[in-house]
């Protein structure tokens, strides 16, 4: 029988889930509802049932499973410690000793955007590089990171290193979730661009997103609000405004690590140039005077909404094998 990994994206709403072969290519993939009202430990009774009936329709055997989560985790005890977008907020979770116990094969579980960090690293624009420096911010309802040095994810103390998006942008700004002010996330993440859109358009500042929502403040986000941006001044430079956010922190994390590979990911990022070339170019407005803009690249993700449950297949593949995760 073949053996196969197991990614899980566990989102607010859905559960992605895949099984893939070693080399990457998928076998299945799909998802289920998440129904986090149910309760953690039946969500992930549903995820391993999914699982199992995937193995048994493909005659194959789960050696690994990889879990992205949305929010902190004990990577060391596979336990989830806070996931704020899902009911109960999985406080002391242990998801991986309940899928293990479930599946009989080990399991890892990681911060959903670490996860998506590993599929960068292995398939994206890091795929092939030998020791390579890069940071994966993804853009989206927040923002957050994942910082890799030579070749290898590093996590931190508890695994939180990469909440690039509560570095403080503006000290006295609008307060964030996380109780600090002026967080990059509260700034320049998918829902505070399009609160301005919407704040625009009821002070009728912006006619044509007003045209192409009909009206609907329901209808406006980032991804309207790029279609509007060419005929809406004020839309435009409400964009530029959040991606000069978005280039001043990268400028901030090029200062301290001098990545060579700066990958935009997430909803926020399929606005395209418009975001990233401004990213871009602030970033090489604050960096030129002190680093070679040549050693620099800011990219957008190839990945896009596919990331994350790649990544969990990637980490699947370090669950399979005993692999240390990163430091």
């Amino acid at each position: 029988m073949t053996n196969v990994l197991a990614g899980v994206d566990l989102g607010g709403t859905s559960v992605k889930i895949a099984l893939a072969h070693r080399e990457g290519s998928f076998l299945t993939e799909g998802s289920i509802p998440t129904e986090s009202h149910r309760g953690p430990e039946r969500t992930i009774e549903r995820i391993g049932d999914h699982l199992q009936q995937l193995a048994e329709k493909h005659q194959v055997k789960i050696a690994g499973i990889g879990v992205g989560v949305p929010g902190l985790v004990d990577i060391h005890k596979g336990i989830t410690r806070f996931l704020p977008n899902l009911e109960s907020h999985w406080r002391n979770i242990p998801v991986a000793d309940l899928l293990t116990t479930r599946m009989g094969c080990p399991v890892r579980i990681l911060n959903d955007v670490r996860t998506a960090t590993l599929a960068e690293l292995k398939f994206g624009h890091g795929k092939g590089a030998q020791d390579i420096s890069m940071v994966f911010m993804a853009l989206g309802t927040g923002i957050g990171g994942g910082v890799v040095i030579d070749g290898q994810l590093r996590l931190g103390t508890l695994g939180a290193a990469g909440e690039i998006g509560h570095q403080t942008m503006l000290p006295d700004g609008p307060q964030c979730g996380c109780g600090n002010h002026g967080c990059l996330e509260v700034l320049a993440s998918g829902p505070s661009i399009s609160a301005e859109g919407v704040r625009l358009m009821r002070i009728g500042r912006a006619p044509t997103l007003y045209d192409l929502v009909e009206g609907d403040s329901d209808r406006v986000n980032t991804k309207t609000m790029a279609q509007a941006a060419e005929k809406d001044p004020s839309i435009h430079e409400a964009i530029l405004r959040a991606a000069k956010y978005v280039g001043i922190a990268v400028a901030n994390i090029v200062m301290v690590l001098h990545p060579e590979l700066i990958v935009l990911g997430g909803g926020v990022a399929e606005m395209g140039a418009l975001l990233v070339d401004n990213v871009r170019s602030e970033m090489e407005r604050r960096i030129v005077g002190v680093i070679p803009l040549e050693t620099i690249r800011v990219e957008r993700s190839q990945l896009g909404d596919k990331a994350g449950v790649t990544g969990a297949v990637v980490l699947a593949g370090l669950a399979a094998d005993s692999t240390s995760l990163g430091t």
